[in-house]
């Protein structure tokens, strides 16, 4: 595939993820996107970006998630150095909470 015709799938499939309303929707969308496996791996990843901004160590992450620790630094990295993506998740997640508690 070449670059531009995959930047145009790119933006297709993020422009779909945008239109999903629901939790299940999401579950349907992603079950028939990808293989269970893949959802796991793509939740695993969440979930320790999600440890490591609570200023969980990684021995911890490891028990909690069985992720790699080659896993956890990858994820690190981005959560430190990225783009600000799990940020923005998990803002919004924080503030969906405050919102419902309220």
């Amino acid at each position: 595939m070449n670059p531009k015709s995959n930047k145009k799938h790119i933006e297709d499939l993020y422009a779909a993820i945008l239109t999903l309303e629901t939790r299940d929707e999401c579950e349907q969308f992603f079950a028939d996107l990808c293989t269970a496996i893949e959802v796991d791996t793509l939740a695993q990843r969440f979930e320790v970006a999600k440890m490591l901004k609570e200023g969980h160590i990684y021995a911890d992450i490891v028990v909690a998630t069985g992720a790699s620790t080659a896993t956890i630094s990858r994820v690190n990295r981005s959560v430190n150095y990225g783009v600000g993506g799990y940020d923005i998740a998990l803002g919004r997640l924080k503030e969906n909470e405050s919102n419902s508690e309220n």
